[in-house]
């Protein structure tokens, strides 16, 4: 039987690496993660029984979370995350902030690439503490082989979407992972009275959380029209945009599908009454993804 250091010796471990996510090692230990935005069982779709790919799964949160739901197996695929020297790259990028210039992100994968693969420690060393199953895969899901690496029941693609330049080329390729449901969480764009308009919020620079690695930042209407672009079949939102205090209790969840997208693609008419300059504002969205209607 192997042998479990107590708590004590537990959380100096712990407290000895970086963590993203809040992952519960044991009675009194979860790790010190520093995401704002966790997303709860029922905010995700069921994992019993299923095969599941957590793409951009960092320390592994949700990948040892569907694990402990009963997943028949799961695959955690990073790159970025786990090869990248982040003190060198958050040098360069301070540099460029303070000279007020974009980086040049292809040094992520030349000088700021580490072989080593520092960012993957937090994961194995909490997947070797809960003794468990989760495989790892090390590669870039927008270059990767799709047919090697397969199709799951569900694919979890939670807080990538809006790092990759090209949003809807990496929807596409999700797809065709995707055998029944892809969860799609993302950085949303709230634009009160415009909830209806596919908008696209353009952050080239480190507005979005000091981060030079942020590119879009869709509305709900945008998520959903890009996920049946890229070829799902429907799409519900879980997460939306912020409701007005009185009709947030009583308001549904919204599905849209290709057979009724018709109606949701009409020209709108500009409201005389809305705002000439909306405020924005940005909040945590997450919509299901469904292969078939």
């Amino acid at each position: 039987m192997k042998s479990m250091p107590n708590t004590q010796e537990l959380l100096d471990q712990v407290n000895s690496y970086s963590w993203y996510h809040h992952v519960s090692l044991g009675p009194g230990v979860v790790t010190p993660g520093s995401a704002t935005v966790t997303w709860q069982k029922d905010e995700l779709p069921s994992f019993k029984g299923q095969t599941v790919l957590d793409i951009g799964a960092w320390d592994g949160g949700y990948s040892f979370l569907a694990e402990r739901e009963g997943a028949s197996r799961v695959v955690a695929l990073d790159h970025y995350v786990w090869g990248i020297d982040w003190v060198a790259r958050e040098k360069y990028w301070n540099e460029c902030a303070e000279q007020g210039v974009l980086p040049d992100h292809a040094r992520d994968a030349t000088d700021f690439w580490d072989d080593s693969l520092p960012g993957r420690r937090p994961f194995d060393f909490a997947r070797s503490v809960l003794d468990s199953r989760v495989e790892s895969v090390v590669a870039d899901f927008t270059t990767v082989d799709l047919d090697s690496l397969g199709q799951f029941d569900v694919v979890l693609y939670l807080g990538v979407l809006y790092h990759m330049p090209e949003p809807l080329a990496c929807l596409q390729r999700l797809r065709q992972v995707t055998r029944r449901v892809a969860a799609i969480s993302t950085v949303g764009l709230n634009v009160p009275g415009m909830n209806d308009q596919r908008l696209m919020q353009f952050q080239p620079g480190n507005e979005l959380g000091a981060d030079f690695g942020n590119w879009f930042v869709p509305s709900t209407s945008a998520l959903e029209t890009l996920c049946l672009a890229a070829g799902f079949a429907r799409v519900e939102v879980v997460v939306g945009p912020p409701a007005p205090a009185i009709a947030a209790a009583t308001k549904p969840s919204r599905v849209l599908s290709r057979s009724n997208i018709r109606r949701f693609l009409s020209p709108l008419s500009a409201s005389a009454s809305a705002p000439a300059v909306p405020p924005v504002q940005l909040y945590g969205a997450m919509v299901h993804a469904y292969v078939d209607e």
